[in-house]
């Protein structure tokens, strides 16, 4: 069965429309979950984590989630204009399992993962600059001690440069579409998990030969107070690899997961 023309201007609303009630809903349901979780339903077992001891200042969540639906509808604009390319045939989105071979699946998201790390990173530290902060990346450090719902909360300026990251990558990188989705699930989550203000990685992970190329909440929420340190997204290795990594964050992150007392 042909597919309809999704450039006319009834598809184009209802894509983008889906696209916003997926990217609200997995924002909502994963933000929301962690808040849950490790704020409301089980506080006195993670207080020993909390990274910072101030309060949020009043009405923060709900400029979040403002600022996060405006990088949602950004983020469903971009993924509309990826259905529309891909139509036309200029991505490289596949959906025969074997085209490419099973293995070739994780190599993808690796790839994927790797790349975006490195976009993003040299992308922070440009919307660092001073000429372009107060414009650009000032609304996202608004946010000083982060919330789960700091995760998405970004200058629309910020959602574009974030958004079209993926459209790009699909007319290079061919990617299968549950590669995609993966891809950003592990995108919400890993945010979500960095803004927390909560560590979830267990004592001694910074020094595990893995552990140790992981960002979490520890890692970020130094950015979001020292600006100068701390850029990447999943990973620490262009910050270890420019001496961008703060230097308080092995002192902070062993004080910070040695108390705990969630198992008891």
């Amino acid at each position: 069965m042909a597919l309809p023309d999704f450039t006319t201007p009834y598809w184009l609303i209802l894509i983008t429309l889906i696209f916003f009630i997926i990217i609200t809903g997995r924002y909502f349901l994963v933000a929301g979950i962690f808040y849950l979780v490790f704020y409301v339903w089980f506080p006195e077992k993670w207080k020993t984590r909390k990274i910072n001891t101030r309060k949020y200042r009043p009405g923060q969540f709900k400029t979040e989630v403002k600022w996060s639906m405006i990088t949602a509808l950004l983020f469903s604009i971009a993924g509309t204009g990826t259905v529309i390319l891909w139509q036309k045939g200029f991505t490289k989105v596949y959906t025969d399992l074997n085209e490419y071979g099973w293995w070739y699946l994780p190599v993808s998201l690796i790839i994927f993962m790797l790349l975006h790390e490195t976009y993003y990173y040299w992308l922070h530290r440009w919307m660092h600059h001073p000429a372009v902060f107060k414009i650009v990346h000032k609304v996202h450090h608004d946010s000083n001690i982060t919330s789960p719902f700091t995760a998405f909360s970004f200058h629309p300026l910020e959602g574009v440069f974030q958004a079209i990251f993926l459209p790009i990558m699909l007319m290079i990188l061919p990617m299968h579409y549950y590669v995609i989705i993966l891809q950003l699930s592990i995108m919400t989550v890993s945010s979500v998990i960095n803004h927390l203000d909560i560590e979830i990685y267990p004592e001694r992970f910074n020094d595990h030969f893995l552990g140790r190329w992981l960002i979490g909440a520890t890692h970020h929420s130094l950015h979001h107070k020292q600006f100068k340190y701390n850029y990447g997204l999943y990973f620490t290795f262009w910050d270890k690899l420019k001496k961008t990594e703060s230097p308080h964050f092995k002192k902070l992150f062993t004080s910070t997961t040695s108390k705990f007392t969630a198992g008891k």
